[in-house]
């Protein structure tokens, strides 16, 4: 479909004329004042062929005056064309298939560097267990919408809902342990995530808390966000990040040292998931994984939606090369005539 995007600009169209008619009353009124203040005056015999030969301009009535006027005119149209912005606008229907909205919060603190864990003989760390269970997590999520959430000392969006969970998987794979400071703003994640999913359909607001159970920091208690989660509908189902050692290797200033205070505080979040009426597990329990999967499977999903966007495709240059291309024959053959060149004399 062709549309102009600023139609308005037409108005343009007849200032030149405007402009002409002026300008030939304010000269007809300057001859009139002139011949009333002539008493004496001697005229030139050609006077009129002797006016046009001085100014540069042919006679209006031949055939090369009239020509030159019309190149004018169709110069001065096709740059308030371009002015216009013509475009062609391209229909692209974008469908919605039924899904879910789930936000992943995932702790980001300094404890997430604790070598709890022991895979093939070798230790890790809690944010590899963690990346290995959600990216199985987000590959199953077909249909769903899932952004990213990422929090240490406060929380920041890492990724709003998607479709794209490619994207999501890759960002998450990006993140490491005190990206987002030392801290564990916990509740402060919750409420972020609260305030993202509320604006989409109730029933289908999911927030998965990923952490280790310790909140050392924020403005919000979890708690406290876990009762406006459940007021505003979203459901949460945490997930405990560590082990039940009493002690735990960690890695601090490039030292490997042993801590007994980051033990696996499972109290606080199976509390936020009862709020909300969701559900508790252990990371690295597979059998807990699946019943992830199957609870969710159970919420209402999304209504499917369908739009149509127009697509702009600017047109501009058309009447805008056109312009130039008469400019070139108005600059090369000046009213009407053919445009000479003076060489220098060399005495």
């Amino acid at each position: 479909m062709f549309s102009f995007h600023w139609p308005w600009m037409a108005l343009l169209l007849p200032l030149p004329i405007l402009v002409w008619l002026l300008w030939l009353r304010l000269h007809d009124e300057g001859r009139q004042e002139e011949e009333e203040a002539r008493t004496e005056t001697l005229l030139h015999p050609a006077l009129q062929h002797l006016a046009e030969s001085f100014s540069g301009h042919r006679p209006r009535g031949t055939l090369v005056g009239r020509l030159y006027a019309l190149l004018l005119a169709l110069l001065w149209i096709a740059l308030t064309l371009a002015m216009m912005r013509p475009q062609w606008l391209e229909p692209y229907s974008e469908t919605r298939i039924e899904g879910r909205d789930l936000m992943l919060a995932v702790d980001a603190s300094h404890s997430m560097e604790a070598l709890d864990f022991t895979v093939g003989g070798r230790q890790v760390t809690r944010m590899a267990v963690l990346k290995g269970v959600m990216d199985r997590f987000i590959a199953n999520r077909k249909n769903d919408r899932v952004g990213l959430i990422i929090f240490g000392s406060q929380a920041y969006v890492m990724s709003p809902l998607t479709y794209d969970l490619n994207a999501v998987r890759l960002q998450l794979d990006e993140v490491v342990p005190n990206i987002a400071g030392q801290g564990t703003a916990m509740g402060d994640a919750i409420g972020l995530g609260v305030k993202k999913l509320r604006e989409r359909p109730e029933g289908s607001r999911v927030l998965i808390l990923i952490a280790d159970g310790d909140n050392t920091a924020g403005s919000l208690p979890p708690l406290e966000a876990a009762r406006f989660a459940a007021h505003e509908g979203v459901r949460i189902y945490t997930i405990g990040v560590g082990s039940d050692q009493k002690e735990v290797q960690i890695y601090e200033d490039g030292r490997l040292i042993t801590r007994d205070d980051l033990g696996l505080d499972e109290t606080v979040l199976r509390q936020i998931a009862a709020l909300t009426e969701g559900g508790y597990f252990r990371a690295t329990d597979t059998r807990a994984l699946e019943e992830i999967y199957h609870r969710i499977d159970e919420l209402e999903k999304t209504r499917a939606e369908s739009r149509t966007i127009m697509i702009p495709h600017p047109l501009y240059h058309w009447p805008l090369g056109a312009g130039l291309l008469l400019l070139l024959l108005l600059g090369l053959f000046p009213d009407g005539r053919p445009r000479v060149l003076v060489r220098p004399r060399h005495d």
